[in-house]
């Protein structure tokens, strides 16, 4: 069917709490709605940052207001916009049509919503998306600076997520966007290609959005070339010419290679020089002189459209452009060597899962609070019947433990490997057992909801991080693999907050239905979550 004017959709934000979320969050409010343009039927707000910071101190939840009413906030678990915007399209309700994304550092006039409802209208069933117009207000008192540039050719950009409107049923299709892409590069031109690809047309529609230049520092355009090893990835899922497919300007990456070739060069000369090596003092020269004519043809071509001598802020660009203009060349090197070797094995999305990490207490045995006695070990209902089941199907498994009593002295290690051998004759052999003995405050990196084990488990069993599922029945298991970049099946009993329940990305109300989900997954379906009504409570966890 195609659109219609009261095609309902939802706005979806991934944010990392930027004080522009508010400004966006002002202009929703002011959007001109009505009967044949309403505004959005929900508005989710993805929080992408992770939950603490680096030296464990614990974020404000986001409180974001439209209008004075609250707006659903669902975590993202920092792991970039990818994920994050997959996170909250599968949070909205499954009756809605579109997905309308919008980065948290635009503002929307008030005309969007009746423009919005227009552009859908005009999409017939073979459309999958439709993109709006970007405009990037630049400084009428000067020419713009490097990274005002920058942020400009945003206007250029195709299928970019700053505003694009998806068919939900499209995004189910295809598993949304590829979650291997980190940052905010790259993930939206993977997703226009493999909707294409799956026979679908994306087109630009007539409303609009503002982009203002956010503030950077020194070293931001040194900082981006981190997308060198995105284009890596891309390389490798869509071929050599996946530029052309997905419409995507050549940069100048060949160059960057000859600089960083000619300072490799005038660094060995130097050095065999020293040795009193022959020839190396032709080499350190020419590698030098090489240097110089690159970097000199770089420098002129970042400066030649920035602020003259006199403008505002020229000695400040002048500055930023001498500095990062010697290091981006190698950096953007190294990280495009760092993307060729992280994805050489990099397969196509969505990630068909080869292992299963059970949480142990209140997952595959009923929790026993610090439990060091192997006769008290009472595993659910069908454990067995249903860990066997995903190793028939070819899956590796593993158990991801907390056991903090070992920190509190109220177990021994000794106590708990014997727990452990016991639930091992009974459900496994499994092939991997991770255990955490460390206490909250020890801070440590293997204790959920920190990734450690997750990691771990992955390493031993030979597969990739997102080749895993962890099943576990609270936040923390369910945190611990989103921190790690595995997918979750979060099963909640009795002890599982309801908060928990709202943030998981996928619940189930059984392990068995647990297990029937990661079996779709590994076998290309992709079914929706299931929802579960299961009891929670919001008092104490008697987790270990």
């Amino acid at each position: 069917m195609s659109g219609t004017a009261q095609s309902p959709y939802a706005l979806v934000i991934p944010s990392v709490g930027r004080p522009s979320l508010d400004r966006l969050l002002e202009t929703v409010a002011a959007l001109d709605t009505g009967a044949a343009h309403p505004g959005p039927v929900e508005i989710v707000v993805v929080d992408d940052r992770r939950e603490t910071t680096a030296a464990g101190i614990r974020l404000a939840p986001l409180m974001p207001m439209v209008g004075g009413d609250p707006v659903r906030v669902v975590r993202g678990y920092g792991r970039g916009p990818a994920a994050a915007r997959n996170r909250g399209w599968r949070a909205v309700d499954r009756a809605v049509d579109w997905i309308a994304f919008v980065d948290d550092d635009v503002e929307l006039p008030t005309t969007w919503a009746r423009d919005l409802a227009a552009d859908l209208a005009d999409c017939p069933p073979d459309v999958a998306a439709s993109q709006g117009r970007i405009t990037v207000p630049l400084p009428a008192d000067r020419p713009s600076t490097d990274w005002e540039r920058n942020t400009a050719s945003l206007e250029e950009a195709d299928w970019a997520t700053a505003d694009m409107a998806y068919r939900r049923s499209v995004l189910e299709e295809v598993g949304g966007l590829d979650e291997r892409f980190p940052r905010a590069y790259r993930e939206d031109a993977d997703l226009a290609l493999r909707v294409r690809l799956a026979g679908y047309r994306l087109v630009r529609g007539r409303r609009h959005i503002l982009h203002p230049v956010r503030p950077a520092d020194v070293w931001v355009s040194q900082r981006v070339q981190a997308g060198n090893a995105d284009n890596a990835l891309m390389r490798r899922l869509h071929g050599p010419h996946w530029r052309t497919q997905a419409q995507a300007p050549a940069g100048a990456f060949g160059w960057h290679v000859a600089s960083t070739a000619a300072a490799v060069a005038a660094a060995i000369g130097a050095v065999g020089r020293v040795a009193g090596s022959r020839g190396a003092g032709r080499l350190a020269g020419a590698g030098a002189l090489a240097w110089t004519a690159l970097y000199g043809r770089f420098l002129g071509q970042r400066l030649a459209p920035g602020p003259r001598p006199g403008d505002p802020g020229f000695t400040a660009e002048l500055r930023q452009m001498v500095l990062t203009s010697a290091t981006i060349p190698p950096t953007a090197v190294w990280h495009r060597f760092r993307g060729w070797r992280q994805h050489q094995s990099t397969g196509s999305w969505p990630v068909r899962p080869r292992a299963v990490l059970f949480d142990r207490d209140g997952t595959l045995v009923h929790d026993v609070p610090y439990n060091g006695d192997p006769a008290q070990v009472d595993p659910v209902d069908g454990a067995r019947d249903l860990v066997d089941r995903v190793r028939a199907a070819g899956l590796a498994t593993a158990v991801i433990t907390n056991q903090s009593g070992i920190a509190r002295g109220l177990i021994t290690r000794d106590q708990v490997d014997a727990v452990n051998e016991r639930i091992d004759r009974l459900l496994g052999p499994f092939d991997s057992w991770q255990i955490c003995p460390h206490g909250p405050a020890e801070n440590c990196p293997c204790r959920k909801p920190r990734p450690g084990m997750v990691l771990a488990a992955a390493q031993a069993l030979g597969v990739r991080p997102e080749e895993c599922v962890v099943i576990g029945d609270i936040g923390a298991d369910i945190e611990a693999a989103q921190a790690a970049g595995a997918r979750s099946v979060l099963v909640p009993t009795r002890v599982t907050r309801a908060a928990e329940v709202a943030d998981a990305p996928a619940t189930a109300p059984d392990l068995a239905t647990a297990v029937e989900l990661v079996l779709d997954w590994s076998s290309g379906r992709q079914p929706e979550p299931t929802l579960t009504s299961t009891p929670t409570q919001d008092g104490e966890q008697s987790t270990t």
